[in-house]
């Protein structure tokens, strides 16, 4: 009998120790933290008969492999393995090597720097309309350890740099990368490592699926040939995915991509509309038609899709402003997509950059400020980038660290916001050093913003912050379950 430990009694490592010991293998847990939701997880653990140890985390003598839910390879427990050669995988890797050797569902794996939890829920939704049993898994919150052996056809999967660092024999039916910009660098150590760590999901991939408006992307599917499927904003080439004029179009999955192309849906059928949202759209759409999906189930797959809250989320219009909640926006790529959304935006801003450069996020967004609120440890980089960018944008600087501090933020921006204008929550920072995580943030704006409306200023049905009237008043998504790992959610970028 093998003996395994697993690191770590959140979500993913409760499931892999659940999953193999019921396969009758000897598993023993370590955790730092004994809190109450690791006590109730090490007790239904305990019944099944796996060894749960609390306190300082050290590597259980005659291990032979170390199950990680996300743990970087500097972390003495994971140095310890490698010095003592015992083998380290994740997850994701554990569910991988449980699937049955005949018939098993195929994976539609998806990773990028944003946009994950979007893509990944819209694919599903493209894969229901078409009939298939399909779950969305990994890093949007359900294990795929606890999927592998379900009652699916198909999984949707989102991984985050985390999971695939430690996936090293997973091989999808598609992998894409949506994008990439620099992000959990202090994981990785370099963004060529993080890079590296995303490029894993082509390789063994049957097709691979690539954003061809990222030029680093771009440059990771170049060795694949013609297995490589790009989508992009603009006029589609033969074997991409993309627009003409208001149509989301096929030129890679048809009989003649040269002569052919095939239409999907409409930007109508987008929402919330705004052009990262329709890049979204498009790279589902690509991976959903890898597995034959047709035309009609992508279209109807996006008018079911339901955005994640906290992503580009209307909360009220209040004095002829609207006010939008994109707490999600943890880092400057995920805020420059939101700013780029709006036309005249007083925009809110800060907390923990994690060292991210904000120099090119302000220079670009600087044309649409009318003003800017910054809040949280690091508002002094972002006020200094305004400084060179914007000189003659307004800003607000907020001091203190209590969750109230919103309050004043949201009366701030009300009182340099004008008819027509936007006050967008997008922080390009994590959230810590004042809310428990970016739900929290987000949630303490709406409720800043409803307290403004005095009156109260009801919204109208449909209304869409982009100004399209027929838009759903929901979200973007970029989700991540080890985490926007800064932000204390369930997973990692």
């Amino acid at each position: 009998m093998s003996y395994v430990c697993v690191a770590g009694l959140g979500v993913s490592g409760a499931a892999a120790a659940r999953v193999l010991a019921e396969r009758g293998e000897r598993v023993v847990v370590v955790e730092a933290v004994e809190g109450e939701a690791q006590r109730v997880a090490a007790d239904s653990l305990r019944r099944l008969g796996v060894e749960v140890r609390f306190g300082p985390v050290e590597l259980p003598e005659g291990v032979q492999r170390l199950v990680t839910t996300g743990w970087a390879p500097h972390h003495p427990l994971m140095v310890a393995a490698a010095e003592a050669g015992v083998e380290v995988i994740g997850e994701v890797e554990v569910a991988w090597r449980l699937r049955e050797e005949q018939g098993a569902a195929p994976w539609l794996a998806l990773t990028g720097t944003n946009g994950k939890t979007t893509v990944v829920r819209m694919l599903t939704a493209m894969l229901l309309a078409a009939g298939h049993k399909a779950v969305a898994v990994g890093n949007v919150g359900v294990p795929v350890v606890e999927a592998v052996g379900g009652p699916y056809d198909v999984l949707a999967v989102e991984l985050s740099s985390f999971q695939l660092h430690w996936s090293p024999s997973v091989a999808p039916h598609a992998g894409a990368i949506l994008n990439l910009a620099p992000d959990h660098l202090d994981w990785h150590g370099s963004m060529a490592e993080y890079a590296a760590a995303k490029a894993r999901i082509f390789e063994g991939a049957r097709h691979v699926v690539f954003n061809a408006d990222d030029p680093e992307v771009a440059r990771l599917a170049e060795p694949y040939g013609e297995r490589a499927v790009g989508f992009t904003l603009g006029v589609p080439r033969p074997g991409e995915l993309g627009l003409v004029e208001d149509l989301l179009v096929d030129r890679a999955f048809v009989d003649d991509p040269v002569g052919q192309a095939e239409e999907l849906a409409t930007l109508a059928d987008v929402k919330p509309f705004a052009p990262h949202n329709v890049a979204n759209a498009l790279a589902a759409a690509a991976l959903a038609r890898t597995l034959g999906v047709p035309a009609a189930a992508v279209r109807q797959g996006l008018l079911d899709f339901k955005p994640d809250p906290h992503r580009m989320a209307f909360v009220e219009r209040v004095a002829e402003v609207d006010y939008v909640d994109d707490s999600k926006a943890t880092n400057p790529h995920a805020a420059a997509a939101a700013l780029a959304a709006y036309e005249s935006i007083v925009w809110v801003a800060g907390g923990l950059l994690k060292g991210a450069d904000v120099e090119d996020l302000v220079r670009r967004a600087a044309p649409r400020l009318r003003g800017a609120v910054l809040l949280g440890t690091d508002r002094a980089v972002i006020a200094e980038a305004l400084a060179r960018h914007a000189p003659d944008v307004p800003v607000v600087d907020i001091d203190g660290r209590d969750t109230g501090v919103m309050d004043r933020v949201v009366v701030e921006a009300a009182r340099l916001a004008s008819p027509g204008d936007t006050v967008l929550l997008a922080p390009a920072a994590a959230s810590l050093d004042m809310f428990a995580n970016y739900p929290a943030r987000g949630q303490a704006f709406a409720r800043a913003v409803h307290a403004l409306a005095v009156p109260a200023t009801e919204s109208p049905a449909g209304h869409d912050p982009t100004g399209d009237p027929t838009g759903d008043p929901a979200s973007d998504s970029a989700g991540d379950p080890a985490g926007d790992s800064a932000d204390g959610t369930a997973g990692a970028r």
